[in-house]
């Protein structure tokens, strides 16, 4: 454990470090409050002994510094050491930053309560931060659990639901086109049903893995809509863009090899996908509805026009006159 002594009277400080040394401190001395400050910085003590009236910069501006140079989460235990013994001088060290206040000449036997009493708070406050990073930890797991699907790893719907809402009001605010894709796996049930639940499920998970790595940003987002449905968000994506990003999901789901004797468009599993892209109006809450909608009749039609396709859904102002 490291102690910084910022006291300019030689003798005192000398005194101070001694008795310091003899409880087992590492002792650091620093003479007037700029290289103390420079001292603090350097060395990072554990704890700091500082006297209040030394030449150009008192013990108190020293001490404020100190405070505004600590990190988030750092806490260095600061007692003065003062001839002054006014209530008002215990007011205002207190204030700037202190955690103690002992009057010179300063007893071995005070000191040394006084620093024990010091290394107790750090110890507790230091539990105190292990705990709460732990707890904080914990949090963090349970949201990453509740937004994730319990069979396949990937966002389950609740955070679809909740990425496609922000996502789409960003979208809107930036004036940037947003595009979606609803993917179903093609003849999933007589998969499921042939090949046994546990198969199926595999199945669901190496799809799902496949479809969530063959996205590369960070805003894109795979996640499992609904028994063998997906879906992927694509912010700031354009249709042809779209487009490419869905032929190559298709692509890398048939390139699995996935053995499928009861598909009626493949020997291997295969995916069908919907998809629709727009730009979002400013104020149009519920216009991702309609996105939804879109891009569920594209995927439809992918389905019942062969399925292993991608089909684009018509422009919007298109679809509303057809």
């Amino acid at each position: 454990m490291k102690a910084l002594v910022i006291e300019d009277t030689l003798t005192s400080a000398t005194l101070v470090c001694h008795q310091l040394g003899k409880m087992g401190l590492e002792t650091v001395h620093a003479r007037d409050g700029e290289s103390g400050i420079e001292a603090f910085k350097s060395v990072r003590p554990d704890l700091i002994l500082l006297d209040i009236i030394m030449p150009g910069m008192d013990g108190f501006e020293v001490a404020r510094r100190i405070r505004q140079l600590e990190r988030d989460g750092e806490w260095t235990p600061i007692i003065f050491l003062t001839a002054r013994t006014s209530d008002e001088d215990l007011e205002r060290g207190i204030e700037v930053g202190g955690d103690d206040y002992l009057i010179k000449p300063v007893s071995e036997m005070v000191l040394k309560a006084k620093v024990r009493a010091m290394q107790r708070i750090a110890q507790m406050r230091y539990s105190l931060l292990v705990l709460t990073r732990k707890l904080d930890e914990a949090n963090r797991e349970l949201t990453r659990l509740s937004t994730a699907d319990g069979l396949t790893g990937i966002a389950n719907r609740r955070r679809f639901d909740e990425t496609l809402l922000k996502e789409w009001r960003r979208c809107a605010r930036d004036a940037r086109p947003i595009a979606l894709l609803l993917i179903d796996v093609d003849f999933f049930k007589p998969f499921n049903d042939n090949y046994g639940h546990q198969v199926g499920d595999e199945c669901l998970k190496t799809v799902a893995r496949t479809l969530a790595g063959c996205l590369h940003r960070s805003t894109d987002l795979a996640a499992r809509y609904g028994g063998e449905e997906f879906a992927v968000i694509l912010p700031d994506t354009e249709e042809q863009g779209a487009l490419a990003v869905a032929e190559a999901l298709r692509e890398a789901v048939h390139a699995l090899g996935i053995t499928h004797r009861f598909s009626a468009v493949a020997p291997v599993v295969t995916i069908s996908i919907g998809l629709a892209c727009t730009v979002p109006q400013r104020g149009d809450e519920s216009g991702f509805i309609r996105l939804l909608k879109r891009t569920d009749a594209a995927l439809y039609r992918a389905k019942t026009g062969g399925r292993n396709r991608v089909v684009c859904a018509p422009d919007e102002a298109i679809a509303s006159v057809e």
